[in-house]
C-alpha cells in the first residue's frame, strides 16, 4: 500500500469555509468511495512544532492507495476527472507525495 501525501494551500479568493464546504460534501465521499483507496483524510494545519512559525502549507490530505496503476484508473473516470478539476480550482500548486511505510 503507498500513500499519497498532498500538502497544498487555497488560492486567491478562495475561503476555508469554500474549500472546506467542498472537500466535505464532494472530494472526501466520492475519494473515500473509489475502490483503489483505503482510507482517505484531509487535515487542516495549525503550525510548526516549538515555533510560533505558521505551517507552509494550510492543508494536508492522506490518501491510502491499494496501487498507484488502480488510482490511476480510477482518476480517468469521468467522475473523478471532474473532482480533480474541482480541486485545482480550489488548491494552489499542491505537491503530491508518493510515500510507502517502511516499519
Amino acid at each position: 500500500m503507498k500513500t499519497l501525501v498532498v500538502l497544498f494551500n487555497l488560492k486567491a479568493g478562495v475561503t476555508p469555509t469554500d474549500y472546506e464546504r467542498w472537500a466535505t460534501t464532494t472530494d472526501l465521499p466520492t475519494v473515500r468511495g473509489l475502490s483503489s483507496v483505503g482510507a482517505f483524510e484531509i487535515y487542516r494545519a495549525e503550525g510548526v512544532l516549538g515555533s510560533e512559525a505558521p505551517s507552509p502549507y494550510a492543508y494536508i490530505e492522506l490518501i491510502d492507495v491499494h496501487t498507484l496503476e488502480a488510482l490511476f484508473g480510477d482518476i480517468g473516470t469521468p467522475v473523478m476527472q471532474k473532482v480533480a478539476a474541482e480541486f485545482q480550482m480550489l488548491a494552489h500548486e499542491p505537491l503530491f507525495l508518493i510515500t510507502e511505510r517502511f516499519s
